[in-house]
């Protein structure tokens, strides 16, 4: 994989993983203390002692942290792209957050042949969020809309294969920005704040939750403990509450909990530096492991929605145990999108795809599929006389009016229009034949009464 850092137009820090060439030995791999040079350029704090750089950004400069700076990672700053396109992910950072802070999935996916493109999270006015409100949610969804926009002039992007994915607040704000953006076709949520913080997704007038239409996963921290919901003064209903969830009617969705993970621990940055909480953490061992475990699923994820792998996806439909996850460590529930309703409108869409070809096989599929489907009379008689009436689709005006007939053997009228259409063609044979049915079925019909007599006496 390949990691670069650029700067495009609002000089916003864009972090960008590519999938590369080759094996990269260790001598040629970043340690981590270079993706933290890179959270100081962001910060503009370039001449920040690396002896400080832990104090800095809020994470205890012990001995065991100040170690983690000098471990090795994957990534080759400038090494040569793979050729090809490749599906891409935008990823969102947490609160504040910087592009660099989930780096180790970032590789992981790049090493699987996504791109994946990030920028930190920055304020609408300043660099500084304004406390969590709807409006940091917009500023943040804009950076999504505007990283998509610039990575689709990438040489290597696929354009039809491109996912957001957030940690915390930025699983709320790539939400709004799927919502609104068809370019988006997978959603992956992080310990998101969609589940936390849904009233401040309702608040943009961008958003509903139909609009939420494409396969969507969430994977969310560990049950708190009742004694550090009480110290803490946490919401007893943030164990168990998912309302975004429950109210998803479009998307293809599943809710993971990760039972050896709290909040912090979904973040590379935050594995390798956060304080362990001893009342509830479990050892940096079950940790490293669960994090794994949200990787692996994440990629499995990804695969089976932006590549369409048939076995990715079985991966996710399978219980953990089936897919080697060790007993406790993952819980999964999913749910289908709601069977929609066949509209005539939705009808006439698959019938113009093909030609308004075997338009009776089509009406019996859409039935066996939804058996309360109905073709009505009048919308019928109503397509058929649009198409008739334009002279490069008459004939299928005409396929429409014996699909009807079919349907509805004892309508006059529908045999009335059937003959009309023949006779603006100038099938002359065809227009007696059907005056007549319709004549047969009403005889007072005055119209086929009328048409019989100029044709027959020609």
């Amino acid at each position: 994989m390949d990691f670069t850092n650029e700067s495009i137009l609002r000089e916003i820090p864009i972090s960008i993983w590519y999938p590369a060439q080759g094996e990269f030995s260790t001598a040629s791999s970043m340690l981590v203390l270079d993706y933290m040079h890179i959270l100081k350029e962001e910060e503009e704090w370039e001449n920040l002692p690396d002896e400080h750089i832990l104090n800095w950004f809020y994470y205890p400069n012990t001995e065991t942290n100040q170690s983690h700076l000098e471990e090795k990672v994957k990534a080759t700053l400038g090494a040569n792209e793979l050729a090809g396109s490749f599906p891409t992910v935008i990823y969102a950072p947490s609160y504040q957050a910087s592009s660099i802070e989930n780096f180790a999935l970032c590789e992981y996916l790049a090493s699987h042949g996504f791109i994946v493109v990030s920028s930190p999270s920055r304020g609408a006015e300043t660099r500084f969020f304004e406390g969590g409100t709807a409006n940091d949610m917009e500023t943040q969804a804009r950076d999504i809309e505007f990283l998509i926009k610039e990575s689709l002039n990438l040489e290597h992007i696929d354009k039809n294969a491109i996912a957001t994915m957030g940690f915390s607040f930025g699983g709320l704000s790539n939400v709004l920005a799927q919502a609104r953006n068809g370019l988006i076709k997978a959603n992956v949520s992080l310990d998101g704040s969609v589940r936390y913080q849904y009233p401040t997704l309702k608040k943009s007038p961008f958003f509903s939750i139909e609009k939420v239409n494409v396969p969507f996963i969430h994977m969310a921290q560990k049950l708190i403990p009742e004694q550090v919901m009480k110290e803490d003064k946490i919401d007893p209903s943030l164990n168990n509450d998912f309302i975004f969830f429950d109210e998803l009617k479009e998307s293809e969705a599943y809710s993971l909990r990760f039972n050896n993970l709290t909040h912090s621990y979904f973040s590379t940055l935050g594995v390798l530096f956060q304080a362990r909480d001893l009342r509830q953490d479990k050892s940096d061992t079950e940790i490293l492991e669960s994090y794994r475990w949200m990787c692996r699923y994440t990629l499995m994820f990804l695969n089976a929605y932006l590549n369409k792998d048939v076995e990715s996806k079985g991966f996710l439909r399978n219980e953990p145990a089936k897919n080697g996850v060790p007993s406790g460590i993952i819980s999964v529930r999913s749910k289908q999108p709601a069977m929609k309703k066949v509209e005539f409108e939705d009808f006439n869409d698959m019938a113009a795809k093909r030609a308004y070809k075997d338009l009776e096989g089509l009406y019996e599929s859409i039935q066996r599929e939804n058996p309360g489907f109905v073709l009505e009379e009048g919308k019928l008689n109503t397509l058929g006389l649009q198409l008739v009436l334009q002279p490069d689709k008459a004939n299928y005006g005409i396929e429409v009016f014996h699909l009807a007939v079919g349907i509805y053997p004892g309508s006059a009228n529908l045999f009335d229009s059937l003959a009309e259409g023949y006779l603006l063609l100038g099938d002359n044979k065809n227009a007696i034949k059907y005056f007549e049915k319709s004549l047969q079925l009403n005889p007072e019909n005055e119209n086929a009464i009328n048409r019989l007599g100029q044709l027959k006496g020609k």
